[in-house]
């Protein structure tokens, strides 16, 4: 049933009419479904690392070389052999010249791997302290030396024949020096250092 009056006029009539239809469309507007909403993207989660293999215990670094020498004046040798292959370029060629600028008599104590330990002039070439640092040098830069396996630690001696030129040769590998003096009772080459802190010609490595 009509709640419209009577009496309204048909202009009117039409108004609320189209006054009815625009609520209408307007409700049924805002009752429209949403849109559907995006998917939610998930958030990526950083792997878990895999735990990390177990490293097996440190081994003990192998020496790089090893002597067989089985007393302290063996091993020289192989120690001045040592020398001479790291120093290639500085080894003097030949036999030595009459006068040498510096001669010294240097003892070498080496730990079971062939490390420094100490070093201890037994004549040290005070008049050329240019040359007992390089010498120093030059035993501490050729480190490691052949391990000696039969001895452990090892203590040796050897006589460092030093020429101006800075080139050398050690008494265990030496190739002799030329000849201006006479020999010595002994019957060993005598070795004449330049130097005026010696007095007289010595016989192998003192001064």
């Amino acid at each position: 049933m009509s709640t419209e009056p009577a009496s309204t006029p048909r202009t009117l009539r039409q108004h609320w009419l189209a006054l009815s239809a625009a609520a209408a469309a307007f409700l049924a507007g805002c009752a429209a479904p949403l849109p559907p909403s995006a998917p939610a993207i998930p958030t990526p989660q950083t792997p878990t690392p895999p735990p990390l293999a177990e490293l097996p215990p440190p081994v003990a670094a192998e020496p790089v070389a090893k002597s067989q020498a089985r007393t302290p004046k063996d091993y020289r040798r192989d120690a001045a052999a040592h020398l001479y292959n790291a120093n290639a370029h500085r080894i003097y060629k030949g036999r030595l010249p009459p006068l040498l600028y510096a001669v010294g008599v240097l003892q070498v104590q080496l730990d079971q791997m062939g490390n420094v330990v100490q070093l201890n002039w037994m004549r040290a070439p005070n008049h050329a302290p240019e040359v007992v640092a390089e010498i120093e040098r030059t035993v501490r830069k050729a480190a490691p030396y052949p391990a000696a396996v039969n001895l452990g630690q090892v203590t040796y001696t050897d006589t460092w024949l030093w020429d101006r030129s800075g080139n050398f040769q050690l008494d265990t590998l030496t190739e002799g020096q030329l000849s201006e003096v006479a020999p010595a009772k002994s019957g060993k080459p005598v070795i004449r250092v330049a130097s005026s802190d010696c007095k007289k010609p010595v016989n192998k490595a003192t001064c």
